[in-house]
């Protein structure tokens, strides 16, 4: 098993951000100086796949020109000298082999996925979410490549998370691996359960992190009815696929940060912003000074 294509779907209205979103797609919504969706992409270019597919819609055309060359703004900063700058716009666009697919009805995540099956072939595939900044050495998607590709078959990412945070995800059932499944951190996944109530959630372990899945996959997702909301989800399709073959759960290792959460979009800009080796330093002073002082901005009565 190779796994070189991504499918990151990225046609969602963003409604916890309105009314921003309402004109910027979500994924355009920048962390410090890069939009979310370069942090997803560079995480699966790092990760060795060699293929994007972007599944968009009508709102998403700055997100197709992003990706894109821009020689009106190229020869700018070429007859300014701006170098370092004309280098990083260009390398927006041989980032990786980018594809788009358009979703042109919004029906949930599986029917998402299913968009971009024809993209997509006769090969295994790893899918992203739009709104996730993975951070982890090795990156996130490359350690569920790496058991996929050990284990010969599709992959969840989970994580562990608390009763009050059951409602927001997939919650998945697992059992161990007779070898042990890398130090426990890999099980088989048995059934997933969406956004379940804290007394009918099998475990503790959410659908977080990405996936590996396999092209039979797809047949799956075609036929796959409309659930809550009128949505087609992917765990449905997961827990049929579940019980024809092996899934594996993997507890990845590393950062996570829900951008299209406002608290944890703060947090990323916070966390992220320190990181920086430029603006890290000054904009600790600045933090420092503000906690010591209480909150400079005064809000409206």
């Amino acid at each position: 098993m190779r796994v070189r294509k991504a499918v990151i779907p990225a046609a969602g209205y963003g409604t916890r951000f309105l009314p921003v979103t309402k004109t910027v797609p979500k994924t355009m919504i920048p962390v410090v100086a890069r939009p979310v969706i370069q942090f997803v992409v560079e995480a699966a270019v790092a990760s060795g796949i060699e293929q994007i597919i972007l599944v968009t819609s009508s709102n998403c055309k700055p997100l197709e020109d992003y990706f894109d060359r821009n020689f009106e703004l190229e020869a700018a900063l070429e007859r300014a000298g701006k170098t370092d700058l004309l280098a990083e716009v260009r390398g927006l666009s041989d980032l990786a082999d980018v594809a788009y697919v358009r979703q042109s009805e919004q029906l949930g995540n599986g029917h998402a996925v299913l968009m971009a099956r024809n993209v997509v072939g006769d090969e295994p595939f790893l899918v992203l979410w739009s709104d996730d900044i993975m951070l982890g050495d090795p990156p996130v998607a490359r350690q569920l490549i790496d058991v996929a590709e050990k284990r010969g078959g599709p992959v969840v990412g989970v994580r562990r998370v608390p009763p009050e945070d059951y409602e927001k995800y997939g919650m998945l059932e697992v059992e161990p691996l007779a070898d042990g499944g890398d130090d426990g951190r890999t099980t088989r996944a048995l059934r997933v359960i969406e956004k379940p109530k804290r007394d009918e959630s099998p475990s503790d372990l959410a659908q977080i992190g990405g996936f590996v899945l396999t092209p039979d996959v797809f047949p799956i997702l075609a036929e796959t009815q409309r659930g809550r909301g009128g949505e087609i989800w992917l765990a449905d399709a997961l827990r049929e696929l579940m019980s024809r073959r092996s899934v594996y759960a993997h507890e990845f290792e590393g950062t996570r940060y829900d951008a299209g959460n406002k608290l944890d979009y703060l947090r990323a800009t916070v966390e992220l912003g320190l990181a920086d080796p430029e603006l890290g330093p000054a904009f600790q002073e600045y933090l420092q000074g503000i906690s010591s002082q209480g909150s400079v901005v005064k809000t409206a009565p």
